[in-house]
């Protein structure tokens, strides 16, 4: 009861309060501390005074916007965007690219030293690469407002339950990021506006693909709609009535997706719905950095496990012995296969596997490797340390989502299994957001 008395006080004009920012917060908010209670604040940077708008109240924690900007740091920088603040798709637009990944490079190490109780030996150079344009994989919601007699086409608003009505979205590439008007102004004009739940994005090197998720059948006339803004402008248009297995093509008939990595002659396909890495540039960079890392030899047996369609196992191969990946989602496992074969590659294995349960009986977990890569989910690999009876790997090699599985891990690894967290450092994968994705190498002590 008290919790909604509070957010009434706030909705009916509770006074704002002046805040000076200390810190920035994992998500890319700003930390104050108002009267001994931590207020975290969107728009904020840390060093400046503002006036904030509480948004939220908690028994732990408050949460605001920056209602004025009383005092500026001397980093912040105009956005780009006219969305902004409203859209929930970016929160660091304020602050230059490069202070961006020295913020996310401190959040890597406070992970580290706060949950995994480590520090590595030695800081790799952040890695970069164009932070406009660059992103290949997304999802747009949609919504159709019958008041406003319009579609809103964009990403989700920081309350989620809300769509930010985008004209344009300078992160998408811009074959999709620019016509995101046009796409609203397509959806509105068809019979089925109201059926229209998302718009997938794909984009691989020589075609970009919108698969549209329409909760009733289409009329022709609406098909026909659709089909023609892909011819006009260049874009693959899919359909998707159920779940991922209910995709099929519009126009064209066929949507060849794929993408290069030229460093280690490979081409990988896949499917509109597929998990590739979003930033095509920085994924290069990223797989020539694990396999720098991970120092592969022409004798080494490599185990890559949470391998998707092979991003990083079919450049192994190039180099290696043997290697074998594993994932956790059929599909994917077929099309790494597949993607062997079309790059002509014979000494590379793939496994479907939950690494989540209890794998030590598989051959693929028996066998020793000398090398380990792992890519996991958000919730990282804790489970694969201890299913592992042969962890006698000399490198491992860890790509990271998520800071705080990594520093979770990355303190198994050092307490448990006797490795060295040797070096670590950040990606930025995901420029203008609060992403923070890392690479960490173990070797054994």
């Amino acid at each position: 009861m008290r919790a909604n008395t509070a957010r009434a006080r706030l909705a009916s004009g509770m006074p704002a309060s002046e805040a000076d920012i200390t810190d920035l917060s994992h998500d890319g908010r700003g930390v104050a501390h108002v009267d001994g209670k931590t207020v975290f604040v969107a728009g904020a940077l840390p060093g400046e005074r503002v006036r904030i708008r509480y948004t939220r109240r908690s028994r732990a924690f408050d949460e605001a916007k920056v209602e004025q900007l009383l005092t500026r740091s001397p980093d912040r920088i105009e956005p780009r965007c006219v969305h902004f603040g409203t859209c929930g798709g970016c929160s660091l637009q304020h602050l230059p690219a490069a202070a961006q990944i020295a913020a996310k490079q401190r959040v890597l190490a406070e992970n580290f030293a706060r949950i995994g109780k480590v520090e590595p030996e030695r800081w790799l150079e952040p890695l970069g690469d164009a932070p406009w344009g660059y992103r290949r994989k997304g999802r747009l919601s949609v919504k159709w407002v019958e008041k406003k007699g319009k579609a809103l086409v964009g990403f989700r608003e920081d309350n989620p339950r809300f769509v930010a009505d985008l004209s344009i979205c300078h992160t998408l590439l811009p074959q999709v990021g620019e016509r995101i008007a046009a796409l609203g102004e397509l959806i509105g004009s068809l019979e089925a506006r109201a059926a229209i739940a998302q718009i997938e994005i794909a984009a691989g090197d020589e075609a970009v693909a919108l698969t549209f998720r329409h909760l009733q059948p289409l009329s022709e006339p609406d098909r026909a709609a659709l089909a023609a803004f892909g011819q006009a402008h260049g874009l693959a248009i899919l359909l998707q009535a159920g779940g991922p297995d209910s995709v099929t093509e519009l126009w064209p008939e066929q949507v060849p997706l794929s993408f290069r990595l030229p460093a280690h002659d490979i081409e990988i396909a896949f499917r509109p719905l597929d998990f590739i890495q979003v930033n095509a540039g920085m994924n290069q960079r990223m797989v020539a950095r694990a396999l720098e890392l991970l120092d592969p030899r022409a004798a080494d047996s490599v185990l890559d496990l949470f391998c998707g369609l092979g991003n990083f196992t079919l450049p192994i191969a190039r180099r290696v012995a043997k290697v074998t990946g594993v994932e956790g989602e059929p599909a994917l496992v077929a099309r790494a296969g597949e993607n062997a074969r079309r790059n002509r590659i014979g000494n590379a294995r793939f496994f479907a596997a939950d690494l989540a349960a209890d794998q030590r009986g598989t051959p693929w977990a028996r066998e020793r490797h000398d090398k380990l890569l792992l890519d996991p989910p958000r919730s990282g690999a804790a489970a694969v340390f201890d299913y592992l009876p042969r962890m006698d790997a000399s490198r491992v090699v860890y790509v990271s989502c998520h800071p705080g599985s990594l520093a979770r891990d990355a303190g198994l690894l050092v307490d448990r299994h006797g490795f060295r967290l040797t070096a670590a450092g950040v990606m930025d994968m995901f420029p203008h957001t609060a992403h923070v994705e890392s690479i960490a190498l173990f070797e054994r002590g």
